[in-house]
């Protein structure tokens, strides 16, 4: 008996060992500084410490998608005439080699995702208010452009709501619809997908309005796909949806910057136990942490922790969920935190990795 038991927890501490085995994928802004463009971290999910191990030159690797099966990396190239690139990884050696490069039509691409397939590639251009959708080949590559969708229409703040912006595509976790805020337009347009054609349905699409001048940004939702949380980048708010009989309506906003500051908020992250969620703000250069309520869906503040940095884009938990990551894009540098799962609250380590521009953490997987 006591044998069984020993092995059982051998058994555990292997398969716990290797689902915490990740490496940091960082996307950065290649244009006038030193970046060389994707850079791969070894990560000690004991210690918080890292490592580097490669980079991968590209132009303007601002966003990243990892395959599912951790084989391949997909990354946006922003610029004025965009692309989105496709890179082998070696597990083994944290190596990333480009397989291809295509053309999307779109200007400024800034966010890329991947379905549930993993056949389809979505990526959102803000400089031309579209988004696009091709196909992942059989080795891996990006594929010829499958789909264009441009919007139109503007909403209240002229300087920067002119035009749409299109934001993020995120894909629902029924991969049955894909969510994409646009910023210029102050809206969430929810278009059906069909994963066997790998079509977005254009005429059956609906939108999820947003207080005019907020500018939606980036979207998350639980594991249910019950409820989604918003961060709006011009006001820095955050709003929370609920799906009641498959209709989408915002229930709260929540806005706790303080009196000054003009919102500038950019990501947001559920913890894996989706007890909490916390949104960057670059105004401030704070991670907000708030409680969630998992019956309602509505969250409480519980306090804004310092990036100790300078404008926080993307930042990430480790699926420990022992760590939070936060790039730091004008101060050049990741800052580490210890986060604790208990109370959310997060404690800084002095670990920072110090990388040219970084604006995206992804994980992927490493061999033991």
């Amino acid at each position: 008996m006591k044998t069984y038991i020993f092995l059982l927890i051998q058994l555990l501490l292997t398969s716990t060992g290797s689902l915490f085995a990740q490496r940091l994928v960082i996307g950065t802004y290649t244009n006038n500084n030193q970046s060389k463009g994707i850079y791969v971290y070894d990560f000690d999910s004991k210690t918080g410490q890292a490592r580097q191990v490669s980079v991968a030159e590209a132009g303007n690797p601002s966003y990243l998608c990892i395959s599912d099966d951790n084989q391949f990396v997909y990354s946006v190239n922003e610029g004025n005439e965009g692309k989105i690139s496709s890179f082998t990884y070696n597990k083994t050696s944290g190596t990333l080699t480009l397989l291809n490069r295509q053309p999307n039509n779109g200007s400024a691409p800034c966010y890329v995702s991947i379905d549930k397939t993993g056949k389809w590639l979505f990526a959102g251009n803000y400089g031309n208010g579209s988004l696009t959708i091709h196909p992942v080949l059989t080795d891996g590559a990006v594929g010829n452009l499958q789909q264009f969708i441009k919007h139109s229409g503007s909403s209240i703040n002229k300087a920067r709501q002119e035009t749409p912006h299109v934001h993020c595509t995120y894909v629902g976790v029924d991969n049955k619809h894909v969510f994409v805020p646009d910023l210029g337009l102050d809206k969430v347009v929810v278009y059906p997908f069909n994963a066997a054609t790998g079509m977005l349905d254009t005429v059956g699409k609906s939108a999820i309005d947003v207080k005019p001048g907020g500018g939606p940004r980036h979207i998350v939702f639980t594991k249910s796909g019950k409820f989604a949380y918003l961060v709006e980048e011009m006001s820095g708010s955050v709003d929370v949806i609920s799906k009641v009989a498959g209709n989408y309506k915002i229930i709260q906003t929540a806005n706790h910057l303080p009196a000054g500051p003009e919102g500038a908020g950019a990501d947001i992250h559920l913890s894996p136990d989706e007890k909490f969620l916390y949104v960057s703000q670059r105004s401030n250069s704070t991670i907000q942490i708030f409680k969630v309520n998992s019956k309602s869906g509505r969250i409480t503040f519980i306090t804004e922790q310092s990036t100790m940095g300078n404008f926080p884009r993307n930042f990430i938990i480790h699926p420990s969920g022992k760590f939070l990551l936060a790039a730091n894009q004008k101060s050049d540098d990741i800052t580490i935190f210890k986060r604790d799962t208990r109370t959310g609250l997060l404690t800084y380590t002095n670990e920072r990795i110090k990388v040219d521009a970084p604006v995206c953490l992804k994980w992927i997987a490493r061999s033991e």
